[in-house]
């Protein structure tokens, strides 16, 4: 894991817990939200502001006159905190755990299946019926099609894989004819 990574972990943790202390979890998520797709959308605007060429005082202004009326102002402080200690090009993961975190305390997993052929309505709901089950908690779904798979499902949940692909599976039996 790289120095940067741990940095905007932290960064994501302190701002979540600030959310939690004044109940406003949901605000922030949304605000970073915002904020993350302005950043998407301008990325020569995220580099602007990472720019030690610019001054310091013209990012800190450029930072106001972009999210001031658009964001809580706690979230402003925390842009221009990030920028002021160079960290502002760690945005992205810091709002990441942040929603990691958000998630959790929610106890919302994320899944993302990957299929071969599209699923049905009735399979997606399955599906997501038992991994809700697997969780104790709501799961959301993205799905996505991998013809390479050949058949099967590749279920990435919170960051662990299941793979019933049938790719994997003649892997596996490859494997043990090899050995």
């Amino acid at each position: 894991m790289s120095a940067m990574t741990d940095i905007a972990k932290e960064y994501g943790a302190a701002l979540f817990l600030l959310a939690r202390e004044e109940q406003q979890e949901a605000e922030y998520s949304s605000a970073l939200a915002q904020i993350r797709e302005v950043f998407a959308e301008n990325p020569e605007y995220l580099e602007m502001l990472a720019s030690p060429g610019i001054p310091l005082g013209e990012r800190l202004s450029a930072i106001e006159a972009a999210f001031a009326n658009a964001v809580p102002e706690h979230m402003l402080s925390y842009l221009q905190l990030l920028c002021e200690k160079g960290r502002i090009s760690a945005f992205s993961d810091a709002a990441e755990e942040y929603f990691a975190l958000y998630d959790a305390s929610r106890r919302v997993s994320n899944a993302v299946v990957t299929s071969a052929v599209p699923l049905t309505d009735a399979q997606k709901q399955t599906l997501q019926q038992k991994l809700e089950a697997m969780c104790k908690g709501t799961v959301t779904v993205e799905y996505r099609l991998d013809a390479s798979l050949l058949g099967g499902l590749v279920v990435e949940l919170d960051g662990k894989i299941m793979d019933g692909s049938l790719r994997h599976r003649l892997q596996q039996v490859k494997d043990v004819m090899t050995t």
